[in-house]
């Protein structure tokens, strides 16, 4: 494929807004009152990431919108972090590496423990063409290159997971082993404790730097085929352009795979009743023990846990709270128990790709018999590229965002664990109110106060007080409804990720601005179908015991590894994303009915509410 193409699109802008329109704006960052209960928020976060008045000018002329899809809860403090790091990340690859044309990346700041974004367009035209020219180059090297590229980012990830599963975080004896005496070594566990740590974050920053080394690549293809088709098809839904890419095996769809295949093992070896019978491992370990076929299939499950239940219960990797498969096996057990039951119904549970397959390829040979020549081979060579990339839109999110990021949070627990059993914490999941730069001095200190035993540290008396203060200001951000959007309206908005996956377009903002209390909300038509039926609204993960059969999933944002439910619920309605958010794409392989992007959907609907989703043309009314 010629590079120019994707290059083309983004030159081209996507999105225009051409609206003559008087302007209208958001309101201003410094205009938003502090809750009661928030007062001191700011010290939970880095200066650097607030909005701040040496600076006013700049951030009241910006667009700032709310990251709900990563970050619908506040940020903790040591999760800021990990957010801070991503930003760069994504930001090196838009505007240092690939150069992608129209994009330097994005800012962000945080405001009352609330992620803002703001995209930094490039509207210059010479700029545009001298970028362009890099892109070429640079992006059209792994475009054409992409699966060797892609093999050996596979390796290199799975390198860094192994190497954070297999680090040791000190216990910090009462006495060192005498191997250290002995084989001269000559460095204790003192050293060891520091350089765990910093291997800890070092392995954070670079897992996000191998994030985006693709990321912005996949997006930016599909943007330039998602820009020709509106071009030569003006009346073309998103929709549509969507389908033409569905159907293609992803990863994040395995760990289901894996649950139905475990269901039916169950049947062959004959313990289905007792498998379906169970509420949690425990269960599972007194129901089987007894049988040859009882161990076999925990053994098989066990087997299967790595890496397929390190699949996080949240929408992306920033909460430590946001527990996953492996820590709380509840959801994948009792879904286990769901495929036993349908298959005792005689259902058949395989999720089959074939319909996807078929109306794909009937919707693209529609779209396609009416060009001819070179724009026939454009739309080819653009289409191609879209499908060649498209899984790792989402195969990053499981490498990722799921199975690393879950082993991170649970290594940091250990340095939690170690503060914990010394008073420097209350408990260990308290580490997480702290600063990386505040658990590393509370570790500088207990490396100390250890190194001679004097017990005379000020950690106990000094870290659980500002623990709990932060506790209770966070209760209050989380309790506060952070407005959608902030600052001034953007002509245009060109960045591919922003539009692709968080869905920002000049017609969402519009939608914001017009937002009134109708009924109907509207959003993104991610993935087509209608559906009636009595509305759960759920926000958070641990809310997902409570969804029943037939009702309509209400949320800011859904997790990949929620994928089960999909199975049990009429319809999803999100606050959050764009057509080829995570949500979307999964609504789509599992022919699910799903509207995104509607902003407001978890604040005016209820549990209860009886709703009607038309996700063909993004409308949803509260009947």
């Amino acid at each position: 494929m010629d590079p120019t193409i994707a290059a083309d699109a983004d030159q081209a802008g996507a999105m225009r807004n051409d609206r003559q329109a008087e302007p209208r704006g958001f309101q201003s960052p410094f205009d938003v009152q502090v809750p009661a209960g928030c007062e001191g928020w700011e010290e939970m976060y880095p200066h650097h990431a607030l909005f701040g008045g040496d600076r006013r000018a700049f951030e009241e002329s910006r667009f700032w919108f709310q990251d709900g899809l990563h970050a619908s809860e506040p940020l903790l403090p040591f999760g800021a972090a990990l957010f801070d790091g991503a930003v760069v990340a994504l930001n090196q690859a838009s505007a240092r590496l690939f150069v992608v044309p129209p994009s330097r990346g994005v800012e962000y700041r945080i405001l009352l423990g609330y992620a803002y974004v703001s995209p930094s367009p490039v509207t210059d035209e010479d700029e545009l063409a001298r970028r362009a020219e890099l892109f070429d180059r640079r992006g059209g090297f792994y475009y054409a290159h992409w699966d060797e590229l892609y093999e050996g980012w596979v390796d290199k990830v799975q390198a860094a997971t192994s190497e954070l599963q297999t680090l040791e975080v000190p216990e910090l004896p009462e006495f060192e082993d005498e191997s250290i005496v002995t084989e001269g070594r000559g460095l204790g566990s003192g050293y060891a404790l520091l350089r765990a740590y910093d291997e800890v974050l070092d392995g954070a920053d670079r897992i996000l730097q191998f994030h985006f080394e693709f990321l912005n690549l996949g997006y930016g293809a599909y943007l330039s085929f998602y820009e020709l088709c509106r071009q030569v098809f003006p009346e073309i839904t998103e929709q549509t352009i969507a389908k033409m890419v569905s159907g293609i095996d992803v990863l994040v769809l395995r760990p289901d795979e894996e649950l139905r295949r475990l269901a039916r093992l169950a049947v062959d070896l004959g313990v289905g009743e007792a498998v379906s019978s169970a509420r949690d491992e425990d269960d599972l370990a007194a129901l089987l023990h007894g049988s040859e076929a009882g161990q076999q299939w925990l053994a098989d499950l066990e087997e299967t846990k790595d890496p397929w239940f390190y699949f996080s219960y949240g929408s992306s990797g920033f909460y430590n709270h946001h527990r996953s498969w492996i820590d709380d096996t509840t959801l994948p057990i009792r879904t286990i128990g769901s495929y036993l039951a349908r298959l005792r119904l005689g259902e058949d549970i395989s999720r089959s790709r074939e319909a996807a397959v078929v109306e794909r390829d009937r919707v693209t040979e529609e779209q396609r018999s009416s060009l001819a020549g070179q724009l026939r081979e454009r739309f080819d060579e653009s289409l191609a590229l879209a499908r060649k990339v498209f899984p790792f839109v989402e195969n990053h999110n499981f490498y990722i965002d799921h199975r690393y990021l879950t082993i991170y949070w649970n290594k940091l627990r250990e340095f939690g664990a170690l503060l914990a059993a010394r008073g420097y914490l209350e408990d260990l999941e308290d580490v997480f109110f702290l600063r990386r730069d505040e658990v590393r001095t509370a570790l500088e200190e207990l490396r100390l106060d250890w190194s001679s035993g004097a017990g005379v540290a000020r950690g106990p008396n000094h870290w659980p007080p500002i623990v709990e203060r932060r506790k209770a200001i966070y209760r209050e951000m989380r309790a506060w409804a952070p407005p959608p959007a902030l600052g001034q309206v953007p002509d245009e908005v060109t960045d591919p990720i922003t539009v692709m996956l968080w869905g920002i377009t000049p017609e969402r903002i519009e939608k914001w601005l017009s937002a009134d209390d109708d009924e109907a909300l509207r959003g993104c038509p991610a993935s087509p179908g209608t559906a009636e039926g009595p509305a759960r609204v759920l926000l958070g993960p641990e809310q997902l015991g409570e969804l029943e059969e037939g009702e309509i999933l209400v949320a800011s944002s859904t997790s990949t590894s929620w994928t089960p439910v999909f199975d049990r619920i009429a319809a999803a309605v999100l606050d959050t994303g764009g057509i080829m958010c995570h949500a979307a794409i999964v609504a789509r392989e599992y022919g699910l009915p799903a509207v995104v992007g509607t902003g407001t959907a978890t604040k005016r609907i209820k549990t209860g509410d009886r709703l009607r989703v038309d996700a063909v043309n993004g409308v949803v009314t509260i009947l």
